[in-house]
């Protein structure tokens, strides 16, 4: 009997180091803490789904002094890792053609993107391989990226790559694979999963995540996903079987997987399944510890010391220190953390209104700012969009706003299980700003806003045109803000929210508490 055991991250987000950079301790995760507790023979593979140049700021510091190093940080931590096989994710084309191209040519690990075409051809990267174990299993293994890159992604990132339909690409994909008569069929797809895999409950309608069509459809046997930040160590697709790790390199997925031919394990710890051959897989979450690869992690001290430095560096202050935001109270009462968020867009931008949101942790600000701060309260590099919407658009946003609560057996306002399941998303509830506006909770959800006018008292009215600031992210529509997403786009900027709120803080320091907005929540 033949087997294969598979260590495989995704969407680490540039965490290396065992180390939270928003409160500067340690913490067990990070690249080189999976490192060292990988073994690997003949029989193993080691794979990732993307998304791993964006997410800290040891990467942002990088990407700004890259010419200052002869090493590539989020390499070194795969190359520790010994990394076999990779795919690209959405965050890995914030930053343009040669980001990624400087990134794939540090790596040692082979790229398996099927569905992105390389315009220039200088990316490192194939649609699909064949790779034969040392015992002789014959592994066939390609790799997609969801198509809502041309969605997110500045224009500019994409002059010189296309990104295609990833179940298209996936299917011609494995049909060359096929050729070579492999053994077993490997998609790594940053890509989740439309439905929820507990109840089968629709999570959407777009074509932002395809796991369960791929996998019920195509004939993959293992589809590892990412993308939806969703710990899943097991779901079954109709005879494929399909993971996915949460982000930040906090737990990685361990599978073994073994012919049924001559198995002899323990069976009810494994699951039957395959496509193509009939196996038995065990998979299972782990936590990363605390053990470390010591070589890549001291030749990477010096600038892991530069990055520390570079976050504590003061940028200005706060008139008053903002104590930590509890998401209930900031939901009802709202937020002096997103009033500043939303005052540094209507600035940059002019428009009428702004809607900001926050992370899923409660958020505060001390008196004293630092760069470390500006990355702990604004973790993405999102960047900043101008819409066209009517009147009715932002009332239809804002009735996905109050659609957040739900009035618990008491009468008391919670948070609806659709923010919640299958993972936590506080921040898909938006804050307004430019705005005078109320939420009734006793009214039936898409009847709850019973007032929405500018702030000096003026009437928004339905049918009239305004401007609207919001990120990228919420610019597409994605967590449910349809009406949004099906704006015109009027500005496109370049400029990442966190280098604005660093120059807003330096331009107004000491910087006063912001009120642009009016919210009452009644129940």
């Amino acid at each position: 009997m033949r087997k294969l055991a598979i260590y495989y991250t995704s969407d680490t987000h540039g965490h290396i180091f065992p180390v939270n950079y928003g409160t500067g301790k340690p913490e067990n995760s990070g690249l080189l803490n999976i490192a060292g507790e990988i073994k690997k023979d003949g029989n193993t593979l080691v794979m990732d789904g993307g998304d791993s140049l964006q997410g800290t700021p040891l990467t942002q510091y990088y990407l700004s002094h890259a010419e200052g190093y002869d090493f590539h940080p989020v390499a070194e931590g795969f190359n520790a890792m010994e990394l076999d096989y990779f795919t690209l994710g959405n965050h890995d084309f914030n930053f343009g053609y040669d980001v990624i191209r400087n990134y794939l040519n540090a790596m040692k690990g082979q790229c398996v993107c099927a569905n992105v075409e390389d315009l220039r051809g200088e990316l490192r990267f194939k649609k699909w391989e064949v790779k034969v174990l040392e015992n002789g299993m014959k592994i066939g293994i390609s790799g997609a990226v969801t198509e809502f890159v041309n969605v997110w992604e500045q224009k500019e990132h994409l002059t010189e790559l296309k990104v295609t339909d990833p179940y298209e690409a996936a299917r011609k994909a494995l049909e060359e694979l096929k050729k070579e008569n492999c053994d077993l069929y490997i998609l790594i797809y940053h890509g989740g999963f439309e439905e929820d895999p507990a109840t089968g409950r629709k999570l959407s309608e777009t074509r932002e995540n395809l796991g369960c069509m791929i996998g019920r459809e195509l004939g993959y046997d293992i589809l590892l996903t990412g993308h939806q930040h969703i710990a899943n160590e097991k779901f079954m697709l109709g005879g494929t079987f399909a993971v996915q790790p949460p982000s930040n390199a906090s737990k990685y997925i361990h599978m073994d997987i073994c012919e049924k031919n001559g198995f002899d394990g323990i069976q009810d710890e494994y699951e039957l399944c395959g496509k193509n051959a009939e196996i038995y897989v065990k998979s299972e979450l782990r936590v990363t510890g605390s053990v470390h690869k010591d070589e890549p992690f001291g030749r990477m001290t010096p600038m892991e010391e530069d990055v520390q430095k570079w976050l504590d560096e003061p940028i200005g202050e706060l008139v008053e220190a903002i104590e930590p935001e509890a998401k209930m109270d900031a939901a009802l009462y709202g937020s002096k953390i997103a009033a500043i968020f939303n005052q540094v867009q209507l600035e940059f931008s002019g428009a009428d209104f702004s809607c900001t949101s926050l992370g899923n942790d409660p958020l505060g600000l001390a008196k004293p700012i630092t760069i470390r701060d500006i990355c702990r309260i604004y973790t993405f590099s999102n960047t900043v969009m101008v819409l066209e919407v009517t009147g009715a658009t932002l009332k239809s946003s804002l009735e996905r706003v109050a659609s957040y609560f739900i009035l618990d057996e008491n009468g008391q306002p919670a948070v609806s299980e659709e923010f919640l399941m299958p993972k936590v998303e506080h921040y898909n509830y938006d804050f307004y700003a430019n705005m005078d506006y109320e939420f009734d909770l006793r009214k039936p959800v898409g009847e709850r806003v019973v007032k929405m006018q500018k702030l000096d008292g003026s009437p928004i009215d339905p049918d009239a045109k305004y401007t609207l600031v919001t990120s990228n992210y919420r610019a597409t529509g994605t967590g449910g803000y349809t009406a949004i997403g099906n704006s015109e786009i009027i500005r496109n900027s370049t400029e990442e929210m966190p280098d604005l709120l660093q120059a807003f803080v330096k331009r107004h320091t000491p910087v006063p508490e912001i009120k642009n907005y009016k919210l009452k929540v009644t129940w």
